[in-house]
């Protein structure tokens, strides 16, 4: 991958995983949660920034698809390799 396209991954992901997070703790505090009914008792800085990682992760996943249903059929296709099919 190049260190474009990480760019055009990453960057935006970034962005949205922050505005989700404030928008998620602005309703929830981070003491009052609670993981597989056991109450969480993480610091809140330690539940910001798992969470903010979670999210981030999460939205590179979709970028990174996005980016890659993007290239048209020829080009990924160009990538393959066909032994037995005529060029």
């Amino acid at each position: 991958m190049h260190a474009k396209q990480l760019r055009w991954i990453a960057w935006p992901a970034f962005l949205v995983a922050a505005v989700l997070e404030a928008m998620v703790f602005a309703v929830l505090h981070p003491q009052s949660l609670t993981l597989l009914g056991w109450q969480v008792d993480w610091s809140r800085s330690t539940v910001y920034s798992v969470s903010f990682l979670i999210f981030w992760c999460m939205f590179m996943l979709c970028s990174a698809i996005t980016l890659q249903l993007a290239y048209p059929p020829t080009q990924v296709n160009a990538r393959l390799h066909h032994p037995n099919l005529p060029e």
